[in-house]
């Protein structure tokens, strides 16, 4: 089962993929798009899921250290709903506080140069996101 992992900002979207069997996920690009244009991203993400013939999403969640939630986890609770009107296919909410700092720290410890971990933050943070799913699942 391939799986699709996902970290949406408000100008870009982190996109990681498992592998077919969904044990392993690894990155696969930084989508950029308009500031808040979200439509772009779900345009994107539509034709993503029937290329690679997704069969399941997740979607980091993000909420703040006390477990509220903010304008950004709004946003991307909006996100989750509108794809699912779009196309029939699963889509979990799954925390992801901290998610871009252990992106930036596996980063830093392969020693990428500051220029290479801006570049690549948020296809990383979605690759932490979806493991995480993979391993609790």
């Amino acid at each position: 089962m391939r799986v699709l992992g996902l970290d949406l900002g408000n100008r870009s979207l982190g996109v990681a993929l498992s592998d077919p069997e969904g044990f392993l996920a690894r990155p696969f690009e930084t989508f950029k798009f308009e500031d808040k244009a979200f439509d772009q991203a779900i345009d994107y993400t539509v034709q993503l899921i029937k290329d690679k013939k997704i069969e399941k999403v997740v979607l980091g969640y993000p909420k703040n250290m006390d477990g509220s939630l903010g304008d950004q986890a709004k946003i991307t609770l909006a996100f989750k709903e509108q794809l699912e009107q779009l196309i029939n296919v699963e889509v979990i909410l799954f925390d992801e506080r901290l998610s871009s700092k252990m992106a930036s720290n596996m980063m830093i410890s392969q020693k990428l140069s500051r220029k290479k971990r801006k570049t690549n933050i948020d296809n990383m943070a979605a690759t932490v996101i979806l493991q995480g799913y993979l391993d609790r699942t």
